[in-house]
């Protein structure tokens, strides 16, 4: 939806091709159904907290940093709110808010979008440009950018379609893993209270010498499962980064401070991102278009980037969305 905005901005003609009956599914469920979409913080504050892809994201985050994504949605008429962290939502805490925006505008800027229209494939066509398959028609396009997300939540659309496309025509993905999910727990001081949010948790992650490796103060949740929230989750992003084998949680909550070895986390099907993907060895982060297909662009969580919890990874997905587009309306 954003590239879709950003072709309309730059007159570049475009049709934006959507697998489920309605635009952002996804976009719905972020933040508990409030849309956290970015960060009100600096461009190096971003990618400093970014961690792993940080480097590599860090041209198109600073051509779109946050505070030009708030400036562009109040542009659209939609009023924000900012807490203390600098999360940014709708001020009427409502995900349809921002979904609603850009289908106005896509509307107004009279964008064509297909719903319920799958993508079967994406064929190179010989003397450049692509036949983009469906299961009711194909489209010619000169050139194709892939936004499909990453492998989590799948009833939203994100099914693997993208990385499917992308292996197809010769480049590597990188192995999926959960990305920002809960951890698994029987302990009774934790399910007994399930249901219960405590916003000023905090959580540590400590190798096996006693050494904190990372300090996230953020909710904490309990759950029939286990722990979850915002500290739990980046703790579990870290560790999975990381690839630590031996590891202690120390979480803090209420009136407790408990620690737990070597957490199971949850399924990958139900984490916030996706790690894995697309293999940032095959795009060029300077325009986001594969080295191996000319044409052919990647952008969002279809790529390996991902980062934590608090409005980053709908940043990473509008940064490099814009820089796609850009990058070929020049």
């Amino acid at each position: 939806m954003f590239a879709a905005a950003v072709a309309a901005e730059r007159r570049v003609p475009c049709v934006l091709l959507e697998r489920k009956a309605r635009l952002g599914s996804k976009v719905l469920m972020t933040a508990n159904g409030r849309c956290n979409f970015t960060r009100d913080i600096s461009p190096d504050e971003f990618i400093r907290d970014v961690g792993p892809c940080g480097s590599w994201v860090a041209k198109a985050v600073r051509e779109c940093p946050p505070r030009q994504i708030i400036r562009g949605f109040k542009s659209l008429g939609m009023a924000v709110r900012r807490m203390a962290d600098g999360r940014m939502f709708p001020a009427d805490g409502r995900a349809a808010t921002v979904v609603h925006a850009f289908g106005d505008l896509l509307r107004d800027e009279g964008v064509p979008v297909a719903t319920n229209c799958a993508v079967a494939g994406i064929v190179p066509r010989h003397g450049g440009g692509f036949i983009v398959k469906t299961a009711n028609f194909d489209l010619l396009a000169e050139n194709v950018l892939v936004a499909t997300g990453g492998v989590s939540y799948p009833k939203t659309g994100s099914v693997g379609d993208g990385q499917n496309f992308a292996k197809a025509l010769g480049h590597r993905i990188v192995p999926y893993r959960p990305g920002l999910i809960g951890l698994e727990t029987s302990d009774r001081r934790v399910t007994s209270l399930a249901g219960r949010r405590f916003e000023d948790g905090r959580a540590k992650v400590i190798d096996s010498s006693g050494r904190v490796l990372l300090d996230w103060r953020g909710e904490v949740d309990c759950e029939s499962f286990g722990l979850s929230g915002a500290a739990v989750y980046n703790c579990q992003r870290f560790i999975e980064h990381a690839g630590l084998e031996d590891w202690t949680i120390e979480v803090w909550f209420g009136h407790e401070r408990l620690s737990f070895r070597n957490l199971r986390p949850r399924p990958l099907k139900e984490s916030i991102v996706t790690i894995g993907g697309v293999s940032l060895d095959d795009v060029d982060p300077r325009t986001m278009m594969s080295k191996k297909v000319k044409g052919l662009y990647f952008a969002g969580e279809v790529l390996d980037i991902d980062g934590p919890t608090g409005g980053y990874n709908l940043t990473l997905a509008f940064a490099t969305a814009r820089k796609a587009v850009a990058s070929l309306s020049l």
